[in-house]
């Protein structure tokens, strides 16, 4: 087992922070965030497909890289640190693992090369408005009309959803696909300006039901690799929010002196520091478990979220208050890393959930 990183992965990175760089600094994040009809930078999404990273776990046949959820990780903590305004985590995360578990070749076929062309994007929609992982299947029903499908009911806090060309649908007959323009949508008020979730409301949609012998199995699949590739995100942000509290600590004057003389500050550092060594261990700990060991997943993926989650929040809370009174503006990044950590500890289920996870799966 590898927990850091090869030459060609630190090289991976590097391209991808270069290119976020140049293409995505705080003020372009603010600008996507307050325009609402945006849906997100779409000339920084066909970058990021020029570079090769919206196909990572999309199979060589279907015009990506065939590479593995190490380097998807890689490239989510470049993103995460960013804020990027992409759909990548529903795109090349939710939604090319759905279509990987369904294992259905014609929905391959129809999603897959748009979505590692940076093409064409894709959305699930997993939750009801309590946004417990998999309620839809409650929400969301599913009818026969002469030989067509049709999905009444509603799913909540779909990411990106109203910019998506397809829709992932887990419903009460299994999992469907539907056109996103045929979907009404209703942005959702979340905590966090940075991600856009919406709630999908069908009314008589036509829909595709994808054949599939364990429509649970598959839902189960899917946040497992959802669990790792959010942890690569959170540890992303996590990183960021240390580099820019120690280097404000260093600038920001105080009776006299640096406040990161201060052997408060100093220590409250150093805990930040330690606690992304230990959630960088967790995270390639499980991506290398998705890659190499898919037995040992479930325990991997459920310890990542029960890591990753509270640090993230635990990390950005801290770099708020570390920031003083400036971190607390609206003008001032910190509060967005805030608000990004928190709806994030949330996006997949509860703490209490993911402990329930790693419990089950360590059968305690």
């Amino acid at each position: 087992m590898r927990l850091i990183l090869d030459e060609e992965q630190s090289r991976l990175a590097d391209s991808v922070r270069a290119l976020l760089a140049d293409h995505c600094p705080p003020q372009r994040v603010r600008e996507v965030m307050a325009d609402e009809g945006a849906g997100f930078d779409r000339l920084l999404w066909t970058r990021l497909a020029a570079l090769g990273v919206t196909g990572l776990l999309v199979p060589e046949e279907s015009g990506g890289a065939g590479a593995g959820h190490v380097e998807r990780g890689v490239v989510l903590a470049e993103l995460g640190a960013a804020l990027a305004p992409v759909p990548y985590l529903a795109s090349a995360v939710l939604a090319t693992d759905t279509v990987a578990a369904l294992g259905d070749d014609a929905l391959a076929e129809d999603l897959l090369p748009g979505i590692a062309a940076g093409q064409q994007t894709a959305a699930v929609a997993v939750a009801d408005s309590g946004g417990r992982w998999g309620s839809s299947a409650d929400s969301v029903q599913a009818a026969r009309d002469g030989g067509h499908w049709r999905l009444a009911g509603e799913a909540a806090f779909v990411v990106d959803g109203p910019s998506a060309d397809r829709v992932l649908v887990y419903a009460d007959h299994g999992w469907f696909v539907v056109d996103g323009g045929a979907v009404s949508w209703r942005p959702s008020r979340t905590l966090d300006p940075t991600r856009p979730m919406a709630r999908a409301e069908f009314a008589g949609t036509s829909a595709r039901q994808l054949p599939c012998d364990d429509p649970a199995g598959v839902l189960e699949a899917v946040w497992h690799r959802a669990a790792v590739a959010l942890a690569a995100e959170q540890l992303g942000g996590m990183r960021r929010v240390l580099a820019d509290t120690v280097e404000y600590a260093k600038v920001r004057v105080q009776f006299g002196r640096p406040i990161g003389s201060q052997q408060a500050v100093k220590h409250a550092c150093a805990d930040l520091y330690a606690s992304c060594e230990q959630a960088e261990a967790v995270l390639w700990h499980a991506a290398w478990t998705a890659d190499h060991d898919p037995a040992a997943l479930p325990e991997a993926a459920a310890l990542a979220q029960v890591v990753l989650g509270p640090a993230a929040f635990d990390t950005a809370a801290s770099g708020l208050q570390l920031h003083g009174g400036i971190g607390y503006t609206w003008e001032h990044d910190a509060h967005l890393y805030y608000k990004r950590a928190k709806t994030s500890e949330l996006l997949l289920g509860t703490p209490a959930d993911h402990r329930a996870r790693l419990a089950d799966a360590l059968s305690i």
